[in-house]
């Protein structure tokens, strides 16, 4: 484990960067249609209840990394078998995030670039950031964490300046009632992005006082939350259900829309600074977290090299998950849900939680 320590406030600014990541970026709670930020608002109400359990866990084992505690809680086999299995997800969460902004890019800035090149060029940042540690990542997030909200904020403004918002594209509110609005909160908006918060389980054994871990995850979720679910109020305002339904990029879509004073307009190549910054940090703390989970479930002595090589496989990956952008969305939307996300994000952990508990209990009867 790195000799290493964030503190709380950076452990905020990285959570709230990882979780807007991509998640501004894609089509969310679609499904809902006018009611996507019910959906996405009542996803981070339920998300609560996750991150308590991966709080306790942290808190049952707080020097240890979960690839060790998972061992101790469910025995050397199974354990070492749940660890890997996430190191293998955090390696393609990472390539499908790199996948998604790779695509961005080539469709509103670079048409002529090859998927490989711009994915390269992420990733190889990517790979200097994770070989600096936990502690310069969490300064990085401290640091941009303030110009992202400030690109944020001025395109809110702009939004407004321009006329561009109806809220009658809103109504009607439920209008087939709340049921299909729930479907879309545990087939997918609870699990991306909120569940995807797993991550920190890696991360939350370098934090300097784990007595503050547990305000601050739920306060980075409330509010990645809250900013979601008005950047969809703003998405189906500008540009209607359908054209954000049917867009592969919403908020591209909403900000291309911007016109002020005859002159100000075509502001993209402006707001996918802030979508990168998201995107970075999130490729960055699912690659981070397989690096350190690699390292120290395989002891490897010296792992200042495991970056590149985990990095390189990163990259193919991406390129070779899905044929197109149509399958690439298709896995994340369809399968990853019920396949990797509700396993790794709710049933394993649970799992874990209960072993726990009744270990712990036992121990403290013994003393």
């Amino acid at each position: 484990m790195e000799k290493a320590n964030i503190n709380a406030l950076q452990l905020f600014f990285l959570m709230l960067l990882f979780d807007l990541g991509s998640a501004i970026l894609v089509p969310l709670a679609t499904g809902a249609k006018q009611d996507a930020w019910i959906a996405i608002l009542l996803a981070m109400f339920i998300s609560f209840i996750l991150l308590l359990v991966y709080n306790k866990l942290y808190l049952y084992y707080p020097s240890m990394l979960p690839t060790e505690y998972m061992q101790k809680i469910m025995g050397r086999v199974i354990g070492k078998l749940f660890a890997f299995m996430y190191i293998l997800y955090f390696i393609y969460a990472a390539a499908r995030v790199l996948r998604d902004f790779g695509e961005m890019l080539l469709t509103f800035a670079y048409p002529d670039t090859p998927l490989f090149i711009a994915n390269a060029l992420l990733m190889t940042v990517v790979i200097y950031l994770v070989s600096k540690g936990i502690e310069v990542m969490g300064r990085s997030a401290q640091l941009l964490f303030f110009l992202m909200y400030a690109l944020a904020i001025s395109g809110f403004i702009l939004v407004i300046c321009s006329g561009l918002i109806d809220f009658k594209n809103l109504q009607p509110t439920l209008e087939e009632g709340l049921l299909p609005v729930l479907k879309v909160v545990f087939t997918g908006s609870l699990y991306f992005p909120f569940g995807e918060s797993i991550v920190f389980i890696m991360i939350l054994p370098y934090l300097n006082n784990p007595k503050k871990a547990k305000l601050t995850m739920l306060c980075a979720n409330g509010l990645t939350g809250i900013n979601l679910a008005i950047v969809m109020i703003i998405n189906i305002s500008v540009s209607g259900v359908d054209l954000t339904v049917r867009s592969y990029f919403p908020l591209l879509t909403t900000i291309q829309s911007i016109q002020v004073a005859g002159f100000l307009e075509r502001l993209d190549v402006y707001f996918m600074i802030a979508l990168v910054v998201g995107g970075f940090f999130k490729i960055g703390l699912f690659f981070y977290a397989a690096v350190v989970g690699t390292a120290n479930l395989f002891k490897i002595k010296s792992p200042s090299q495991l970056p590149y090589y985990l990095g390189i496989i990163t990259l193919f990956y991406s390129i070779i998950l899905s044929r197109n952008f149509m399958e690439h969305l298709y896995e994340g939307v369809i399968i990853d849900p019920f396949f990797l996300q509700i396993p790794l994000f709710i049933i394993i952990p649970f799992l874990l939680i209960i072993v726990a508990f009744f270990k712990n209990r036992k121990r403290e009867n013994h003393q």
